[in-house]
């Protein structure tokens, strides 16, 4: 993509964009997700039919008397819970950042394909599992103290991914840098979060709707727990590029706002080659081309020799 195809986005505009671009890498985007998410969710309702239920572990015996409980199945229970979560976690930052190197790549006239986005991001999973650490132990304390510095924090930090897997920018770093970015543009990036938070939420909205509807309908524990991992699998597919897409674009707009963009030299730091041109359906429009000077103003200055101004 020539930078001076380049132009700030409109709120509408980034999401626009960021839909053309989830479309036309919809595939890879899906795969990578999958591959990722896919067995962990799996793994999640097999534990889940091999640990007795929450409500079976603990066995009441009067009315006011202390429960009593299996240890062995607490801890079996917890123990559960506790890897699946972890697992999940570190599977969804690996997902988020293949889906980021894919959608980045569209800005370069580049498509990596889902194994080389999933490399990219087991490559820099380290450094994606100490940012969300970051993230997390210096955002709650924000929040607890006082709830307004927490949700500015949140806006603020709201592109640390894209600059830690497109500028190598890690740690405390890619949090500055994301505040650097976002600043003077706070509330239109309020905007986008909003806008991607409420499609997401549509959409893991109707899968748990199915969900409900097959758990109402069936009294089964195996079809129950089969149509929990579909439901979790399916609409993190869908929604975790789409997040990733949304991000990505607004990073690069609020690049292009407060420094022109140099995407010649981002791409030399991705190792692809810039190549001049980009995708038709997913080039932001161009910016207008300027007007043409007029009689009484020189075509370029110094003018050229003998120009002179029209009489008025």
């Amino acid at each position: 993509m020539d930078p001076a195809g380049l132009r700030p986005l409109g709120v509408g505009e980034i999401l626009d964009v960021a839909i053309k671009i989830y479309r036309s890498r919809f595939g890879d985007l899906i795969k990578a997700v999958l591959v990722v998410l896919g067995p962990v969710f799996v793994l999640a309702a097999a534990t889940r039919l091999s640990i007795p239920a929450e409500d079976t572990l603990f066995e009441s015996t009067q009315p006011g008397a202390t429960p009593e409980f299996e240890g062995s199945d607490v801890w079996a229970f917890l123990a559960g819970t506790v890897l699946i979560t972890l697992l999940a976690f570190v599977a969804a930052q690996v997902a988020t950042g293949a889906c980021f190197k894919a959608v980045g790549g569209a800005y370069f006239d580049e498509q990596p394909d889902w194994r080389a986005s999933l490399r990219f991001a087991r490559s820099r999973l380290g450094a994606l599992l100490w940012l969300s650490f970051l993230f997390v132990v210096l955002l709650v304390p924000a929040t607890l103290a006082c709830i307004v510095p927490g949700v500015y924090l949140y806006v603020a930090w709201a592109v640390a991914t894209p600059v830690l897997l497109l500028e190598d920018v890690r740690g405390l770093g890619a949090l500055k840098r994301s505040r650097a970015l976002v600043k003077g543009r706070w509330w239109p990036t309020v905007a986008v979060l909003l806008l991607v938070a409420i499609l997401s939420g549509l959409v893991q909205a109707v899968f748990l709707g199915l969900f409900a509807g097959v758990v109402s309908a069936s009294d089964n524990e195996i079809a129950e727990a089969v149509a929990d991992a579909v439901a979790q699998t399916a609409s993190s597919a869908l929604t975790t590029p789409l997040s990733a897409a949304v991000l990505t674009v607004l990073y690069f707009d609020l690049r292009v706002r407060r420094e022109g963009f140099d995407l010649e030299l981002l791409a030399r730091r991705l190792g692809v080659e810039a190549s001049g041109t980009a995708p038709s359906d997913v080039t932001p429009p161009a910016p207008a081309s300027p007007a043409a000077p007029s009689d009484d103003q020189p075509p370029f200055w110094p003018p050229p020799p003998g120009w002179k101004p029209r009489d008025g």
